[in-house]
């Protein structure tokens, strides 16, 4: 097995956030489900975005964000992901690579464009996400950088992406390619749309292969079918080599064989967008495995990362993680 060079390589949507601020009245009349993530198409995208206030355009997408929030710690990390041609395509690529993330991909023209999110954040800090899907989900094995992945410790898996039978081809063929170098692979199961449309395929990913899944509280008890967080957990640690389950103000649980690691949370003074939080927690948990941290000082990393990105507007740390790390 040769030396790892990088910590760790993502593969997910390559998504251009669209940031605005609106009220709970807008979103009931757009039919939003607070809290969210729903697909539209482009007349909706086009109506939500000539009825909301300033937007803010921010690269983003899931695994994206972990990698952003994996270099920021100090860490090395890549992405994997499909962009256009387009005005969107060239801001996220400048973006991830201003960041220090190794991106490679080629833009490709005439045809679909970049995949695009607009987020409405209400008062109290929640996100609803309408998510555009372009070119990002049409990723296959083409686009896979086999040596990109060889060259991390962890593959890092986003669970959105899992939807298109070219896509979950291209998971697969990413893990067999991670396991032949001898490296660990991790899923983030994304949100609870995602478990209840891919279950039992996420199931069976998790168990021919997965060393880390990422869940919230909704998407562990999404995944078995029962409305107890503990009966989930339950349930995690006996099907995975390791369960990253977050909760919001609760905090965090890890499980890992015999071990049951609570993380509480970070203080924040003003929680301002809880987008990316969950990205972010799963950056600094990584950075922590990857550098030989035990279970509870990664997930106090995660903790570390989560607060500081919903101090603020966007789901890229304002703040050198690695900074605040070693403050604390």
């Amino acid at each position: 097995m040769t030396t790892a060079t990088l910590d760790v390589t993502a593969i997910g949507n390559a998504i251009v956030d669209i940031i605005g601020r609106c009220d709970d009245a807008f979103l009931s009349t757009h039919q939003c489900p607070k809290g969210h993530m729903r697909l539209v198409d482009a007349p909706t995208i086009q109506a939500l975005y000539a009825g909301m206030g300033p937007a803010v355009e921010i690269s983003g997408g899931s695994a994206a964000n972990t990698a952003v929030g994996i270099a920021s710690f100090g860490g090395k990390a890549g992405f994997i992901g499909k962009i256009a041609d387009d005005e969107f395509g060239r801001i996220f690529a400048h973006d991830i690579k201003a960041s220090k993330v190794a991106f490679s991909a080629a833009a490709v023209g005439g045809g679909t464009p970049t995949s695009r999110s607009l987020i409405l954040v209400t008062p109290d800090g929640e996100r609803t996400m309408n998510t555009l899907l372009g070119i990002s989900t049409e990723l296959g094995d083409a686009e896979l950088d086999a040596d990109l992945i060889r060259a991390a410790k962890v593959l890092y898996l986003e669970g959105y992406l899992f939807d298109r039978p070219e896509a979950k081809a291209a998971f697969r063929k990413a893990v067999a390619i991670a396991k032949s170098a001898g490296r660990d692979v991790a899923l983030s199961l994304s949100d609870g749309f995602c478990v209840d449309r891919h279950r039992d395929e996420f199931k069976s990913l998790i168990a021919d292969g997965v060393d880390i899944v990422f869940a919230n509280e909704a998407e562990i008890i999404s995944l078995y079918q029962t409305t107890d967080f503990d009966t989930a957990a339950s349930q995690a640690a006996k099907a995975m080599k390791m369960a990253v389950l977050t909760r919001g103000a609760k905090g965090s649980l890890l499980l890992a064989g015999s071990q049951k690691v609570a993380v509480p949370v970070e203080a924040v003074a003003q929680v301002v967008d809880s987008t990316g939080a969950g990205d972010l927690y799963a950056a600094g948990f990584l950075y922590g495995i990857t550098h030989g941290a035990d279970l509870a000082a990664a997930g106090r990393f995660g903790s570390i990362a989560a607060a500081e990105i919903i101090s603020h507007t966007g789901a890229r740390p304002e703040t050198s993680l690695a900074s605040l790390s070693k403050n604390r």
